[in-house]
């Protein structure tokens, strides 16, 4: 049997009152919803309390050709959606607030820090973090890069532990592009959002928090879960295809790491902090000072610290040379340390603004108290 069509279609039963302030109220703004009007139109007493319905304030715009909830103008931002061409293009960047698990220092709560590969959708590295600092991004930056070459492009939050130097400084050694999102707008990391939520659907829901001992017991139970579900498993953005096969496509357009990058690459996670040195051939770090040699006082240099261990490395100049090791100040040993002394002038040298008659005036008192020497005993 075939629905009959409504006798009333095309018609509406609101009153000319109604129908010019919905038409007032949706021109004023487009982005305005329905319930935001019938809100409002019920606030200035134009019609009743819950007398008015969605449905027939949505079939009055929709004959007005007024019915989306955004129109396209100057003022209205253009999304649209994107896929990188290939694998390691783009690799995008978050933190998801995760479980408060156990560990030897009572409860704490844990951060899922994720880079995920925009052409695959395949995740480069994600981790559990007690944190969500510049230093636990740089670390799963670090085991992503060690796992699946390098990025061209990383697209990542506007926060402050991705606007740290640090991150910035690691990212132009590997010459990776930082591109950061727009405040207040998350659909720039829609393929990442989407991760987060078949993450919650499938790994949260179904894990047992109790039974989890410690950071470490987390982790490995994400990493077998990244590799032995989600990336096995079709992806509708994929047109049925699995991320690792996607991401295994493009393995020959993949840029890894080169031999001298690979050598550094701790060294190139270093933090590194610029100092000038003081006039005692000194600088500071987390106050503790370190000595750099004499005839850099004045000059600016950089002193490399690993984050981990949170210890000075070496020092760096202004131009990247290597001046040596960090090495702690001594100020019991530099009691007896001899001291560089500036080259005494012989006594007979011309000083600076010295004229005729002082010259004759200094060797005549030299010569009188050399031939004469007891008679300044004498006095």
């Amino acid at each position: 049997m075939n629905p009959t069509e409504r006798r009333d279609k095309g018609k509406t039963q609101l009153s000319e009152e109604v129908q010019a302030a919905l038409l007032q109220l949706k021109q004023d703004n487009p982005a305005r919803s329905i319930n935001t009007m019938i809100d409002m139109l019920e606030r200035k007493g134009i019609v009743a309390k819950k007398t008015l319905a969605r449905a027939t304030a949505h079939r009055f715009l929709q004959q007005q050709k007024l019915s989306k909830r955004i129109i396209a103008d100057k003022h209205t931002i253009e999304r649209r959606s994107f896929v990188a061409e290939r694998a390691g293009d783009i690799w995008h960047g978050d933190v998801l607030h995760g479980p408060s698990i156990q560990t030897p220092n009572g409860m704490r709560k844990t951060y899922l820090v994720s880079l995920l590969d925009d052409a695959s959708r395949l995740i480069a590295h994600s981790a559990f973090c007690l944190g969500e600092t510049a230093l636990d991004i740089e670390g799963v930056l670090k085991q992503a890069i060690l796992k699946r070459g390098l990025p061209k492009k990383i697209i990542i939050d506007n926060g402050a532990a991705y606007r740290s130097g640090s991150l910035q400084t690691i990212c132009a050694y590997l010459d990776i592009r930082l591109v950061y999102c727009r405040p207040y707008e998350p659909q720039g990391k829609g393929k990442l959002e989407k991760f987060h939520s078949t993450f919650r659907g499938q790994f949260l829901n179904e894990i047992d928090l109790n039974k989890i001992a410690s950071l470490d017991d987390i982790n490995s139970r994400l990493w077998a879960w990244l590799e032995q579900v989600y990336h096995q498993r079709a992806h509708t953005g994929l047109n049925g295809q699995v991320p690792i096969e996607r991401w295994r496509q493009d393995l020959i357009h993949v840029k890894p790491l080169n031999a001298y990058q690979a050598n550094k690459i701790d060294d190139i996670f270093c933090h590194r902090f610029k100092r000038t040195v003081k006039k005692d051939g000194t600088v500071s770090w987390a106050g503790i000072r370190f000595e750099v040699a004499y005839e850099q006082a004045g000059e600016k240099v950089t002193l490399v610290v690993d984050p981990h261990t949170k210890t000075a490395i070496r020092i760096e100049s202004e131009f990247g040379d290597d001046l040596g090791p960090a090495v702690r100040l001594n100020l019991k040993s530099n009691l007896n340390r001899k001291r560089q002394r500036p080259h005494c002038a012989p006594p007979n040298a011309i000083k600076q603004g010295e004229n005729a008659i002082d010259i004759v005036h200094r060797e005549y008192s030299q010569l009188c108290n050399i031939s004469n020497p007891s008679s300044n005993k004498d006095k």
